[in-house]
């Protein structure tokens, strides 16, 4: 006997189904069935998941495409026969999703009388009385009447006590109504062991915990696959065939799915083909005015070719369209990733890097053995990117467009949050556990950690707790819109993929995510945002208002390398510039002194955990330093590595080692790119290990040479960065760095006007650009507009800088502001701001050109009389005659603005006494290598690489600097409440020194932040 389930919810039913829907379709593969059907509530989200793990395990079960409904009291799952079927189903689903807001549906009843291809199964309440008799009898006959022939009764058995009474009902309700009946099960997890899972995540559902919650709650195990001999025992034999009858009508395929592209930028009297090879022309004309070397017209003509026979010149048209766009709204915009590796993307302005410059291989960006769309990221202002968006939905229009979703998955915070909530535990121990876990230390996992801060593993409910919270880990909880991948589609998308509200307004996202997207073929143009576009195009326009020069990227770069930049650059006077401005990154400069731009590439690239686990780091700098020889084994291998001294760092000269060392063809070279994305999880790279290491040694390469290149590959895993990734960085990181040398007050005041983006926090950038003798003036009521301006030379602080301050109450007292400046306080109380605003102007200080003082305009707001219109002229009569302390001031600076212009917090410190014997961030570069120091400082950054074996990367900043500190695991562990929480950190440690760069060891952590009492400063955490 067979058995098909038509009737299954994956853990895509957020917060109902128990399994992921690999996990269903694994299990019903092992248990024998026929056919299994996805049939999650109002989605299609989780299908693909299920396709692409019988796919790729070959598994032999039908996958059935369907979805489950609720209208009022009628419950009904619609099942997808053929590709029309399937459009209809998306059509119905995009139609109650976008009726709702995010997260909900409305489904109509006009939806289920549109139906022509889909099948109908309805699960019946059970009669208990004469009202749902009757509604029951109305839906049978309603089915027979716009449904007749593609209707069933589905009946399920849970094992219930009213289970015969519902088997009964079906019986008579069939005859009644000659609606055949069909076994099912209603299905919510792959194996019986997910019960207290699906108790819980009924719980999260219903906000209460576990022992509290009764509806939902399964009482038993039946909602899992079962076995088929016990299938065979619970439903008719002919329930059970009918089952196989509709699995065998089911026949269609999500493989059949194809996308058909946006057909109007082609002009009428062209084919897409002509008309790109056309633009390709032009635009070589322009990126090569002294003509086309002969070499890059080959590759022109080569990628041309591969783009004509692969039918993707649409794409390249629609990408092009929106970069002209851009381009027309003097939008700043980059195209970056794989897409640097075609001289078609160069020629049509989608991306900067000149082929020239860097090794182009087009087979990392399109290859035929691939057959998957080309990946193009453009990165565009983030403040602008809207504008971007808005185009193409203006174009294409809602129906034919939207954006990828994005699924936000259970990680450890929520789910301990959320599964120690639905146990009973107190919020408050929650937050401990949360705040207390450090994630990042291998040695000592989060489960032992837990314990470690007060969770009983004797306990039932410990046990349960850990075991939940690792089920749980991964689950999807929720769709959310993806940065930036657009799906566009030359019909109707929702024919393709079903699409729904997303939380934000004006936009809309279909079910599936980028992998989904991937895992089908589909194509996504990605439309990305990029903070360092917007501070450089903002930089530009303040140097045209200052200096009245006109700036572009192109300009910059055509100057050529400029030694000056790269001296700064190579002494790690990096603060604000894009991509190699972190503390790995300038520990690095130092060592590598960059001078070109290529050397520049290299740089972003080998501060990367693929370059370091391949052991490649060092090797290149004693290379580069002549402290090592260079030798190639091939003149083959030579024209590869001899950019790189030698030393493979970038994926495409792995791929291109594979093709001229071991005979891999270009196609054969990606699958291995592909392998090392994910050999950790896969295990795909080892079956291509004999065939690299027996290609090298055919070709006469020595065995210990093959083996290691197979050793570095491996070393890449998934995190080998491409040349064409780090060649578009490193143009930005040239032009940000410019900026930075030849107009530092431009470029900050672009910088943090820019914010949130990059590494460094408004207080921080604000202390470097003082370090580079930029004069900084507070925020002002008289002198301030929205964001930073240039005034006489100097910075002046923006209004949008202090908190609680509405955005309305700024531009109010911007726009009402007297020519000669407000003269008293009762002139802002007129403005009818809240009394929230007007504290908040006094908190940050912004009234010291009125008031002189915090203390003061408080003093005056706070007596209400003087708004009466009488006593508008007394109101500056009165005054408090008291002053904030520094301290006091420097508690209200950082509580109002987040920074201070006053004494740093360690000056302070110093000055009042209560730090004795500590060495500053300028008095290091004196002490001797291995020296005993003591050194404090606000915590500014820290960063856990993954590849870091747990060592941590510390930012400590003082009135004078910032000091690089290591804290190793076992330091951290032992001290794991100073480590944690300490704002102000005073550290004893060894000093080590490599050449310019200087680190501390820490040994001892003393968290002194309770001597600036009340005082708050966030660090930037980067996991």
């Amino acid at each position: 006997m067979s058995y098909a389930e038509l009737f299954c919810q994956s853990n895509f039913s957020f917060l109902q189904g128990a399994s992921h829907p690999e996990e269903l379709a694994v299990q019903a593969e092992f248990l024998e069935y026929n056919a299994i059907a996805i049939t999650d509530e109002c989605s299609v989200a989780g299908v693909v998941r299920a396709h692409t793990a019988i796919k790729e395990h070959s598994l032999s079960i039908k996958l059935i495409v369907g979805s489950y409904f609720i209208l009022d009291d009628f419950h009904i799952v619609l099942l997808c026969p053929n590709r029309d079927a399937y459009a209809e189903l998306c059509r119905i689903i995009s139609n109650a999703r976008r009726r709702s807001e995010k997260g909900q549906y409305h489904l109509d009843r006009w939806d289920l009388m549109s139906i022509k291809h889909c099948l109908c199964l309805w699960l019946p309440n059970s009669s208990n009385n004469n009202a749902s008799e009757m509604k029951n009898d109305y839906w049978a006959q309603w089915l027979n009447k716009y449904h007749k022939g593609r209707s069933w009764i589905a009946c399920m058995r849970h094992l219930e006590s009213n289970d015969a009474e519902h088997i009964q009902y079906c019986n008579t309700l069939s005859k009644t109504s000659d609606l055949p009946i069909v076994a099912c099960g209603g299905v919510l997890m792959h194996s019986p062991n997910r019960q207290s899972l699906h108790h819980v995540l009924t719980a999260i559902r219903h906000k209460t915990t576990v022992e509290d919650c009764q509806d939902g709650r399964l009482s038993n195990t039946e909602r899992a696959l079962r076995p088929i001999s016990k299938i065979a025992k619970l439903y008719k034999p002919e329930w059970i065939q009918e089952s196989i009858r509709i699995a065998e009508r089911c026949t269609f395929d999500l493989s059949e799915l194809r996308y058909e592209y946006p057909a109007e930028l082609v002009p009428d009297n062209k084919s897409a083909m002509e008309h790109l090879r056309d633009l390709v022309k032009h635009g070589s004309q322009l990126r090569f005015p002294e003509g086309v070397p002969s070499d890059i017209q080959q590759t022109i003509d080569k990628e041309l070719t591969l783009i004509e026979e692969l039918k993707y010149p649409y794409y390249f048209l629609t990408i092009h369209d929106l970069v002209m766009f851009a381009k027309r709204q003097k939008i700043l915009f980059q195209g970056r990733g794989s897409a640097a590796n075609s001289v078609v993307c160069y020629c049509l302005e989608i991306t900067s890097v000149d082929p020239r410059q860097i090794s182009v291989l087009f087979e990392r960006f399109i290859s035929k053995e691939r057959d998957e769309p080309p990946d193009i990221d453009v990165d565009f202002e983030h403040e602008r990117r809207e504008e971007v968006i808005q185009y193409i939905y203006g174009k294409y229009g809602r129906e034919r467009t939207a954006l990828a979703a994005t699924v936000i998955s259970y990680r450890l915070k929520m789910a301990i949050r959320d599964v120690g909530k639905a146990l009973g535990l107190h919020e408050s121990q929650l937050d401990f556990f949360i705040k207390n876990i450090f994630r990042r230390d291998r040695s000592l996992n989060w489960q032992s950690q837990i314990m470690e801060l007060g969770l009983n593993p004797e306990s039932y409910k410990g046990q349960q707790f850990i075991h939940l919270v690792n089920e749980i880990l991964g689950f999807p909880r929720h769709l959310s819109q993806h940065v930036g991948g657009f799906v566009i589609s030359r019909g109707p998308l929702y024919e393709l993929v079903p699409v729904e509200n997303a939380a934000m307004e004006a936009r809309t996202v279909i079910q599936w995510d980028k992998d989904d997207l991937e895992s089908l073929g589909l194509l996504k143009v990605d439309v990305l945002a990029l903070g360092m576009l917007t501070a450089i195009r903002k930089a530009f326009s303040l140097i045209q208002q200052q200096h009245k020069q006109s700036l572009s990227i192109a300009h910059i770069t055509a100057l050529g390398d400029d030694p000056d930049v790269y001296k700064m650059i190579q002494q790690a006077d990096t603060v604000g510039v894009f991509q190699i401005e972190s503390r790995a990154q300038m520990s690095m400069l130092p060592r590598l002194k960059p001078a070109c731009y290529y050397d520049l590439v290299i740089q972003i690239a080998i501060v990367r955990p693929g370059p370091i686990q391949g052991d490649m780091v060092h090797p290149f700098l004693k290379r580069r330093n002549g402290e090592e020889s260079i030798d190639y084994p091939s003149k083959e291998v030579e024209a590869v590595l001899s950019r790189t001294l030698g030393v493979p760092i970038f994926q495409e000269q792995v791929i291109k080692l594979a093709m001229v060392a071991a005979g891999f063809s270009g196609g054969e070279a990606d699958q291995l790119r592909r392998a090392m994305a994910s050999w950790k999880k896969t295990g795909k790279l080892k079956p291509f290990r004999d065939k690299l290491i027996n290609g090298m040694q055919k070709r006469g390469y020595e065995a210990e040479f093959a083996e290691r290149v197979y050793m570095q590959i491996c070393g890449f895993g998934e995190y080998g960065f491409p040349e064409s990734h780090s060649a578009s960085f490193a143009v930005l990181a040239y032009v940000s760095a410019w900026l930075k040398y030849y107009y530092p007050l431009e470029f900050y005041a672009a910088l943090l006007n820019s914010l949130p983006m990059g590494f460094y926090s408004a207080s921080q950038l604000i202390q470097d650009a003082k370090r580079h003798g930029i004069h900084i003036l507070p925020t002002c009521v008289n002198h301030s507009q929205y964001e930073h301006i240039i005034e006489d030379r100097k910075m002046r602080l923006g209004l949008h800088m202090i908190s609680g301050l509405s955005e309305s109450a700024a531009q109010e007292i911007i726009k009402q502001r007297p020519s000669k400046g407000y003269q008293h306080t009762q002139e802002l109380i007129s403005l009818h701001m809240t009394r929230k605003d007007l504290e908040s102007l006094a908190s940050a200080n912004a009234l010291q050109a009125i008031s002189g003082n915090r203390f003061e305009t408080r003093w005056q707001l706070s007596n209400q009389e003087y708004a009466l219109p009488l006593l508008k002229e007394q109101c500056n009569h009165y005054h408090l005659n008291s002053e904030p302390s520094e301290y006091e001031n420097l508690v209200e600076d950082y509580a109002a603005t987040g920074l201070t212009l006053g004494k740093h917090p360690l000056q302070l410190l110093l000055e009042s006494g209560l730090l004795q014997g500590i060495t500053t961030s300028d008095q290091l570069k004196n002490k001797a290598h291995r020296s005993l120091v003591t050194v404090a400082g606000v915590v500014t950054a820290k960063q856990a690489p993954g590849t870091a074996a747990g060592v941590t990367f510390m930012t400590l900043e003082d009135h004078l600097g910032n000091m690089n500190v290591i804290v190793w695991s076992g330091t951290a562990r032992a001290q794991k409440s100073a480590f944690m929480t300490a704002k102000i950190l005073k550290i004893k440690g060894i000093l080590e020194r490599e050449g310019d760069v200087i680190h501390i060891i820490a040994g001892k952590l003393i968290d002194i932040s309770g001597e600036i009492e009340r005082f708050k400063v966030d660090a930037r955490e980067f996991h």
